[in-house]
């Protein structure tokens, strides 16, 4: 049996892939921007993705040929100042007079060529062009000539199309997609030139079971497909661990393969693959991240008991693999429900807010409407105002470096090999509760991938949070522990680091020195009817009970870790009171008052470390107590140690973040205060009053006002040594405040 823990180079190094024709060593050349990039490190992105600051995605249905009018779109794509498009191209349909037998035109498309009459109108108005294109379904007579091309069920079943019963599910690690779908792009390259393929739906709909996956994934390691309960969840299973990393691995050589040939025909054009974002995502963000110029975000609205924040943690997400790179906003204009009601339109508020989230956490804007028939017309004025607005304030939009000191850490491993909690997105939970404390708290943050913890890329950073962030290997945990050597500080909580990056738990904590405490072996959980105890009396007026100062005890949380510490703490301000009896009502007394067991462990190894040994973030994700967000705010601002670059003071919720741009310092203020702010759709605005903030300068600017784009009007700013004061008198969504420098 073959080592589980392969390396991504001897994945690479595997035999060849049976019946594709395609081996794992096959990759991109090293030309131009996108492998030279891989090479060398150097992120430099071609203009046709650096330049286009408002893109718009129509993606065309089967009967748009014979009703959409061309005129208008143009028209409208003109209006809204939009300077980059991505349009329907093929794949599952085509809407261009293709020759690749089996690719199936739009039975309107007539004589006309849908795509390159949207093309060559774009390419007028100066647009960069994308062209979309959908493998994940065909049709029955590729089925009958390709049959080893479809999809197959764990019953050995080929699988008919979950929505459209007459079409088949293609196999996305297949030659599918490695020969037909390559002619395809090809295709579409040499007769339009268009500067990339975004691909939608690209990457599989579920495990397939069919003759090339099972013979591809045996060749690569030697186990035959995970089937069973196991291919649904995680735990140790060695197999489904071996499956997600085959998986991945395919896909990414799949996107080289694709790099490769359309380079070919168009040496500055690129694969963008759709995805989506976080830790609970298939794609290897990392890698995904390194062969783009630019990404598009597929967040399209939030749905469900979302916060209308989750957009602005998507760009966040993405900017940590991407850098610098253009991160891109898709959104749409409908309900986003399970329900899928495609050509709906949601409010103006809502589009509004979740457009204008994204902006101020550094995104462009990219508006996806599916069908270019014109059903419901109420959402066109909105995105022409956001359009236009952002067209109008482009030079201090242009988003080069937030003035963020916190990162969040994410981790796509722990979700992928850390028990089975990935099934029930339990892992993102613990981000989630530190995400909502951090915008109620207004401090401006960035989220980092566990595995770009490198020096340079943790170098703008004071302190780091680790939500439960479980797996990380040894080479993670001494980069982690460096940066606390070298001044950083840590919070971090639950199980971080007590498994390896393959989800096998360690007998001890990674981080166990940096934590000051080892893991006993045990654990409690989930806890009912369980408090933490206040020490007043031994720490007074201690500042990590700023807020708390009236309450003796709070609640706790649900699953703890027992630990010792290594050595006394000098101070432990919160101790456990443990669990007792909830029913019947006359035994619900506490049978323990008071213990000496700590909630929170707080030292100065060299920068400083607050670790949780419970799921305070989780918890406080699930049931928003407030004295949770005060615990973790006050732990927060004792790690962090360090005047705030900046400080916002007022009434409401409002997502605040700060950039420094090209010629001025902007303050984005995104009034989230609403009634429907955990659960959408928005109605209307709710406008909060003064918000006073203070900036603390790394240098001299000789700033006397600063303008405020969004009210457009100018207000005083007061100095005092390298501060600056200024209020903005009221915001109703959204103010942004825009210092020259």
């Amino acid at each position: 049996m073959k080592s589980l823990a392969l390396t991504r180079r001897e994945f690479l190094q595997s035999s060849a892939v049976a019946g594709t024709g395609v081996a794992f060593t096959q990759v991109a050349p090293r030309t131009l921007w996108g492998e030279a990039a891989l090479a060398a490190g150097v992120e430099t992105v071609p203009a046709w993705a650096s330049k286009p600051m408002r893109w718009f995605q129509l993606t065309l249905v089967e009967d748009d040929p014979a009703h959409f009018d061309l005129a208008f779109w143009l028209d409208y794509f003109k209006r809204t100042r939009s300077d980059a498009v991505c349009l329907s191209g093929g794949g599952c349909v085509a809407y261009y007079p293709t020759e690749i037998p089996f690719h199936h035109r739009s039975k309107w498309l007539g004589d006309r060529d849908v795509l390159g009459e949207l093309i060559s109108g774009c390419r007028k108005m100066g647009m960069s062009v994308l062209v979309r294109t959908d493998p994940h379904a065909t049709y029955d007579d590729l089925q009958a000539a390709h049959p080893d091309w479809i999809a197959v069920d764990a019953e050995d079943k080929p699988r008919r199309h979950w929505a459209t019963p007459e079409m088949w599910v293609t196999c996305a690690w297949g030659p599918y997609n490695f020969e037909f779908m390559t002619a395809v792009h090809r295709e579409i390259m040499t007769r339009y030139r268009p500067d990339g393929i975004f691909l939608n739906r690209w990457d599989g709909s579920g495990q397939c079971y069919c003759q090339h996956c099972a013979a591809n994934f045996k060749a690569a390691t030697g186990f035959d497909l995970p089937r069973g309960a196991g291919a649904s969840g995680l735990g140790t299973d060695p197999v489904r661990r071996a499956y997600l990393t085959w998986s991945r691995e395919r896909l990414v050589s799949l996107l080289d393969l694709w790099n490769s040939e359309i380079r070919k025909i168009n040496p500055e054009a690129a694969m963008i693959p759709n995805n989506g974002s976080g830790a609970l995502i298939p794609l290897d963000a990392v890698e995904t991240s390194r062969r783009a110029p630019m990404l598009a975000a597929d967040r399209q609205s939030r749905h469900g008991l979302a916060a209308p924040w989750l957009i602005g943690k998507t760009a966040k997400e993405f900017r940590a693999t991407m850098g610098a790179k253009p991160v891109i906003g898709l959104f749409g204009v409908g309900l986003e429900e399970p329900y899928r009601w495609k050509d709906s339109v949601t409010s103006k508020a809502e589009i509004r807010i979740w457009v204008l989230d994204a902006v101020a956490n550094g995104m462009r804007p990219w508006c996806s409407k599916f069908s270019a028939t014109l059903h419901d017309e109420r959402w066109l004025k909105g995105v022409e105002e956001l359009y236009v607005w952002t067209e109008e304030n482009q030079r201090y939009l242009t988003h080069e470096k937030p003035l963020a000191r916190v990162g969040l850490v994410y981790s796509q491993q722990t979700a992928w090999y850390y028990g089975d909690q990935h099934v029930d997105a339990r892992v993102e939970n613990y981000a989630l509760g530190w995400y909502q404390a951090l915008i109620e708290s207004r401090i401006p943050f960035e989220m980092v991938h566990d595995r770009l913890l490198d020096e340079d890329r943790l170098a703008g950073f004071k302190t780091l949070i680790l939500p439960n962030i479980a797996a990380l290997s040894d080479a993670q945990c001494e980069q982690i522990r460096s940066f606390v050597r070298s001044g950083g500080s840590v919070v971090a909580t639950h199980e971080t680091s007590l498994y390896d990056e393959l989800g096998v738990r360690r007998k001890n904590f990674g981080l166990a020195d940096i934590f000051g405490v080892d893991w006993t072996g045990k654990a409690e959980g989930p806890m009912q009817n369980s408090y933490i105890r206040l020490e007043h009396e031994r720490l007074p007026g201690n500042a990590l009970f700023a807020g708390l100062e009236d309450a003796p005890r709070i609640v706790n949380g649900v699953n703890r870790l027992e630990v010792t510490p290594r050595a006394a703490f000098a101070e432990t301000p919160f101790t456990l009171i443990p669990s007792y009896p909830d029913l019947p009502m006359e035994k619900v007394y506490p049978r323990v008052a008071s213990t000496d067991i700590s909630c929170l462990y707080i030292h100065k190894p060299a920068g400083r470390v607050a670790y949780f040994p419970f799921d305070i973030d989780r918890t406080f994700w699930e049931v928003l107590s407030e004295d949770h967000l005060k615990m973790m705010r006050n732990a927060l601002l004792w790690a962090h140690d360090e005047a705030p670059m900046v400080e916002v003071a007022g009434p409401g919720l409002v997502d605040v973040t700060a950039w420094r741009n090209p010629g001025s310092i902007t303050i984005h203020l995104v009034n989230l205060t609403n009634p429907m702010a955990m659960k959408g759709p928005y109605r209307d605005f709710f406008p909060v009053g003064a918000q006073r903030i203070r900036l603390r300068l790394l240098g001299d600017i000789p700033a006397k006002e600063a303008r405020l784009l969004v009210a457009g009007a100018s207000v005083p700013v007061e100095r005092s040594g390298l501060t600056l004061t200024l209020t903005v008198p009221s915001v109703l969504d959204h103010e942004v405040v825009a210092i020259e420098v």
